[in-house]
Formats: C-alpha cells, structure tokens, sequence
C-alpha cells in the first residue's frame, strides 16, 4: 500500500499535543476534597461511566488520525513489467589455415581463438550464434542456433585440416554473409579472425564486405599474431618443424572491410589482448530490451472515511446521552 499525499501525514505530529491539552484540561476541571482519610470510599465500586470517561476522548482522537489517514489518500498499487527482447544474431568466421598453429599464442593461435569464441558464447545467452570456418575454401560448421551446446561442441571439433589450406577471407566473410542474409533479425554481425592475407577464392575481401553492407551486417575484423616473427609450423624433410617465420596480416583490407560494413578492426598480439577485443565486442553489441511497465491504483480511503465518520457519530451520541458531563 502507498499514499497519492503523503505530506498528510506529518499532521499526526498533533496528536501529541491535543494528548497533552486533554491531560491539562482534565486536571483543572477535577473537583479536590481535602479529607483526613479516604478509606472509606475504598470498597465503593466504579461505575461505567467513571470507567468510560475517556472513551470519548480517545474516539475523537481516533478519528482525527483516520482523517488524516483520508487526506493521504492509501492506494493499493499492482504493477508489473512487460518486456520484449531481442537477440542479435551473429556468425563467428574462423580461419583454420596452417599459420593459425603458430605458437606466438597459448597453446597455439588457434586454441587460444577457440577458448576466448567459447566464453564469449557462454556471455550470449539470448543470441543466436553460428560458425564458418575457412582456410582455402570455407564452410559452415554451425548454422544460425540458440542451442549453444551444439556450438560449443562443433567448436571443438574444428582443427587444422579440415579444408584445403591457405587463406580465402573474401570467401570465408561471403559465406558468413549468406548464413545471415535471411535472418529477420534487425542487429545481423559478422566476427572475422584471421592471422593472414587473402591468398585463395574467387571472391575478394572487399567485394564480400560490399556484400555485407548491402544486407546491414556490421563486420567485426580480428588480425591475430605478435608483431615482427612468430613460431610457425613449417614442412621439412624431417617432417613438421617451428621456424620463426615474418608475421603477414593484410590490416589495410581488415580495416577497410569493417569501415565499409559500419565495424572496427582489431589487432591482437597475445592470448589477453584477444580476449579484451571479444569482451569489447560484446560492450559494442548487446541485444535490445523494450520494457514497459504498467502500474494499476485501487484508492482505499474509503473504508478509513467511513469509519471516521462512524466513530464521529458514536462519540456525539455517546457525549449527549451516556457520557454526558453535567457541570
């Protein structure tokens, strides 16, 4: 329960003093006997009256606060909150080529894409999320879901030799683009990873964003690798070896395919600074709430005034005829 005037009740503050002037009034209109003794009147019993003499008093103190209580205006108030949410649908492009096994990351630069794309799916409950994979030529490895678990699993799965090496990102971002063009959804967005430059296809980098910007996707672009050299798998005749091998990131296509679709491109050097990049992607895109709230007041003064008025009625009575003080 709330009050529409709640400023009416500071005047309960006067029932202290209208106690105070009764208890002064009472005092100086009581008659005094001076007697030596007054056992005497010790066995005669108290009426009613004497035993009521205040009631009518305390029914017009009473009254007075359910006046009051009047002014305020008590309201039963029931309310409740209707939202609408909306999820953003979002494909995650993953190059799975041979340099994405270079060791300038923790364990390898693919693993550690893995684990920071796994927790920031676990971060979009309400989302649908897919994945495409690519190297040499691309394909979907998860379609559009809310079943997060599927993802997770089939994110797992991906590995090095999956698909023809090499690097094909105009193909890996045109078949993101595809998996999202249908969508209904009015927030679609593209997250790209990749450690090279665009070596494979028959679909160019910024063709594929032009793509995507005519359907209103925005392209996040990630460039991943350590500036300067990095551990890299390389093919000898004694089989795989690490060589420290020049790190090669197109960042000028990265950048222009997300200035194109309305995204940002980020370089991440380590394990830490890609996961900063994903939790700042998830500030960037958080789905949309619509809530409303409605609010129903049911007035509840009623019952207070009419018992006031009630209780008004009975003292009058009660002082003119049982109670009544005859001077």
């Amino acid at each position: 329960m709330t009050f529409a005037n709640p400023i009416y009740l500071f005047l309960l503050i006067s029932i202290v003093p209208l106690i105070a002037w009764y208890i002064i009034k009472l005092r100086k209109t009581q008659a005094t006997f001076h007697l030596s003794t007054a056992s005497a009147f010790d066995n005669i019993p108290s009426g009613w009256r004497t035993r009521l003499r205040h009631l009518s008093f305390f029914l017009r103190l009473i009254s007075i606060i359910l006046i009051i209580i009047v002014l305020a205006r008590p309201q039963a108030v029931d309310s409740w909150e209707k939202s609408d949410t909306e999820g953003i649908d979002i494909i995650m492009a993953l190059d799975v080529s041979g340099t994405m096994l270079s060791r300038d990351f923790k364990p390898d630069r693919m693993e550690a894409a893995k684990k920071v794309a796994a927790e920031f799916v676990n971060d979009r409950q309400k989302d649908k999320i897919g994945l495409v994979i690519f190297a040499g030529e691309s394909f979907t490895q998860c379609p559009l879901t809310v079943d997060h678990r599927i993802l997770l699993n089939l994110l797992k799965e991906v590995k090095f030799g999956m698909i023809e090496d090499g690097t094909a990102i105009g193909l890996g971002l045109a078949n993101s683009v595809n998996r999202l063009k249908n969508s209904k959804t009015k927030s679609r967005v593209i997250i790209l990873l990749t450690d090279g430059s665009n070596n494979r296809g028959q679909i160019a980098p910024l063709t594929a964003a032009e793509l995507a910007k005519s359907y209103g996707i925005r392209v996040y672009t990630i460039g991943v690798g350590s500036r300067g050299t990095a551990p890299a798998p390389v093919q000898t005749p004694y089989g795989i070896r690490y060589q420290n091998v020049p790190v090669d990131i197109d960042e000028h296509t990265l950048t222009q395919i997300a200035s194109i679709t309305g995204g940002e491109y980020f370089r991440a050097t380590n394990n830490e600074s890609l996961k900063k990049i994903y939790n700042q992607i998830d500030k960037m895109e958080k789905y949309r709430i619509n809530v409303n709230k409605i609010t129903k007041r049911q007035e509840l003064f009623l019952p207070f005034a009419l018992l006031a008025l009630g209780l008004i009625l009975l003292e009058l009575i009660l002082r003119r005829t049982y109670l009544r003080n005859i001077p």
